[in-house]
């Protein structure tokens, strides 16, 4: 296996020799300020940078250091960026963590401790590439590009799988945005017309004067600019199927001529006067309450029952248990690499978020949600803000993240297997931050920014204690 590829951005020729010499499980690449780093990570994109702050033309200085991390960051969000200083170290170690950086180290440095960072950082660039492939895959379900994980929808999923091999009319029930032409066209590409026509057609976005003429063609002559013959809908579908879309807001007088098709499968051009055999399957869908329209004498019954031989009800998204934070994911890694960018997925607030927002919009709304976040989202996590949803409170997010430990994502199960290790050399060292973190085989300002991740309040020894004594060193 080749090695992994390792950026120094350092300005001194004696230490680059030394990274060069201490680190032989790395491919190293040099670069001695920040216009080089930038061309060198566009051209090699390695796995993990060391970049110190001395940079020229600022070498005494750390501007130019901070903003050749800056350009790192926004360039590759996934890159783990360990920074290296000799001054000022506490002040510049905070906010180089804030800027993003993976950790921290004072220099001069210990060459075994910083292949110890290292390799931590590389392994955890592996664990988000294998998290972001994970949720990229498929998931098991009968219909292609449609990704679930409740029993209520792959239920559906199952219906539609058994109806495929039948030409018999199928009602579609759900919400807007819930995936209804996905599973018509699933019932069409899984039977036995899949090589010949799906045609669509939305009922509620044609004007009603032009949605006969669609649905049915016109002869040259038939009316005021018809100046030659359109096949209609129906008939470009023949031997294939018609996809009928907001079926309960087609107009009284064509509800009667397409109750007659279905009957029949004998259609008229409008202005024509021979009747055209057509061999169609005919899937409709509806968000509207068809029963109470017929009550209300709004539409027609006979036509009703003439549609729905059998219904498929979808359930909405927020009924749909975990599929919303299943879907997002997903969402995010294909707009992930349609946009160039690299997340390792949502916070804790955005999940929260996702949780709690009742999704009116269904998947639809998702998906725009996600994608808008893809576009605006500053950092590799994405956050509530980020999906212009209300952040919930403390507690709805520490519920979520309680709800994560029973999902099957690598990186939650990182943080929890790193804040238990933690815990542990805490114990075992009695509370001396520099024993916990001399077991821990990390530097002591790494220590306190994984205390601060997640959320570990700073051991106090006892007065006195050995524990003590270290730490006042």
């Amino acid at each position: 296996m080749s090695k992994p590829k390792l950026l120094v951005v350092e300005d001194d020729p004696a230490l680059c020799a030394q990274y060069k010499w201490g680190f032989p499980a790395w491919r190293v690449l040099i670069a001695n300020d920040r216009v080089e780093a930038e061309a060198v990570a566009r051209r090699e994109q390695p796995a993990v940078v060391l970049l110190d702050l001395g940079l020229p033309p600022d070498a005494e200085g750390v501007a130019e250091g901070f903003a050749a991390l800056e350009t790192l960051r926004r360039l590759a969000p996934t890159m783990p960026v360990v920074v290296s200083s000799g001054q000022d170290h506490r002040e510049n170690m905070l906010r180089a963590i804030a800027l993003g950086a993976y950790d921290f180290c004072e220099k001069p440095a210990d060459l075994a401790l910083l292949r110890t960072v290292l390799d931590r950082a590389l392994r955890l660039r592996e664990l988000e590439e294998e998290n972001l492939r994970l949720a990229a895959q498929p998931r098991p379900s009968p219909i292609r590009d449609l990704l679930t994980g409740d029993e209520g929808m792959l239920k559906v999923c199952r219906t539609v799988e058994r109806l495929a091999s039948v030409s018999v009319p199928v009602l579609l029930l759900g919400e807007s945005g819930t995936g209804k032409e996905a599973l018509a066209r699933a019932l069409h590409e899984m039977g036995t017309r899949a090589a010949k026509p799906f045609i669509p057609i939305n009922a509620a976005a044609i004007p009603e004067t032009l949605l006969e003429a669609e649905l049915f063609g016109h002869e040259k002559g038939a009316f005021t600019g018809a100046v030659r013959q359109v096949i209609g809908k129906i008939e470009q579908a023949n031997g294939g199927t018609l996809f009928l879309d907001e079926i309960g807001d087609l107009p009284g007088n064509l509800q009667a001529k397409l109750l007659r098709f279905l009957q029949e499968q004998m259609i008229e051009r409008i202005g024509g006067r021979s009747q055209i055999k057509v061999d169609v399957r005919f899937v409709s869908a509806t968000n509207q309450p068809l029963e109470q329209q017929v009550e209300e004498g709004r539409f027609r019954a006979d036509l009703l029952y003439r549609l729905n031989a059998v219904t498929v009800r979808i359930p909405p998204l927020r009924e749909r248990g975990e599929d919303a934070a299943l879907l997002a994911r997903a969402f995010l890694a294909r707009d992930g690499r349609e946009f160039g960018r690299r997340f390792r997925g949502f916070d804790a607030s955005a999940l929260a978020a996702i949780a709690a927002h009742p999704w009116p919009g269904n998947v639809r709304e998702l998906m725009n949600r996600v994608r808008r976040a893809a576009l605006m989202a500053e950092g590799p996590l994405v956050n509530a803000e980020d999906l212009e949803l209300a952040a919930p409170d403390r507690a709805a997010i520490a519920a979520q993240e309680a709800d994560s430990e029973v999902d099957l994502d690598l990186r939650a199960a990182r943080m929890r297997a790193e804040r238990e290790t933690i815990e542990r050399a805490l114990a075992r060292s009695q509370g001396s931050l520099t024993a916990a973190a001399r077991l821990l085989g990390i530097s002591r300002p790494t220590l306190y920014t994984l205390l601060d991740t997640h959320g570990i309040p700073l051991p106090r020894p006892e007065a006195g204690s050995p524990a003590a004594s270290i730490d006042a060193v």
